[in-house]
């Protein structure tokens, strides 16, 4: 249930998208994605074990607000600009990834736990929200070696479009989602 959950809960295959176009270098990329899934394992662990808890919707919405973050770093990289993303990418995916552990978190209540083996249950489906996004990881980095070996030089405009689409997709879900808050209709 983890993996299908990470393959199809893409806000959160986004956010990790985005990470992996502003780290490039491999020992920063490890310590920035293992941030990430410690974070969010550990909120994950606290709301299903009964610990803590917020109300799922402003905690999507925050979801969506961090990926726009996210898109925007991406861009200011492009001009010259560095955020903190860039400084130390693992603390920007260790504070985001707390938050979206509350995402995950809403998605394993919403399956539901069979009571009497909650650590267990927590402790896989965890595994499997891992190795899909790990797999993830992988099919971006080999499509990004396949991208560099083509021989088609990209124009300076060019290089802005994944920050702008992820941006927008992103500011989409944000306004939706801020929306359903506030009770608008979309």
């Amino acid at each position: 249930m983890g993996i299908e959950h990470i393959l199809e809960g893409y806000d959160h295959l986004l956010f990790v998208l985005a990470l992996l176009l502003i780290v490039s270098s491999g020992w920063l990329l490890v310590k920035t994605i293992t941030a990430f899934t410690v974070a969010h394992s550990i909120t994950l662990a606290l709301v299903t074990l009964g610990f803590f808890s917020l109300p799922s919707r402003p905690v999507e919405a925050a979801i969506a607000l961090s990926i726009v973050f996210l898109a925007a770093e991406i861009v200011y990289a492009k001009r010259g600009q560095t955020g903190l993303t860039h400084s130390a990418p693992w603390i920007v995916a260790f504070g985001f990834g707390l938050l979206h552990g509350f995402g995950f978190a809403g998605a394993l209540a919403d399956i539901g736990l069979p009571q009497a083996e909650i650590p267990v249950a927590l402790l896989f489906f965890n595994v499997g929200v891992e190795i899909g996004q790990l797999m993830f990881v992988a099919a971006v980095l080999a499509l990004k070696l396949l991208l560099n070996r083509l021989p088609v030089p990209a124009s300076g405009q060019v290089s802005y479009v994944p920050a702008y689409t992820i941006g927008v997709v992103a500011m989409f879900w944000l306004i939706e989602r801020v929306t359903a808050i506030i009770g608008w209709p979309v």
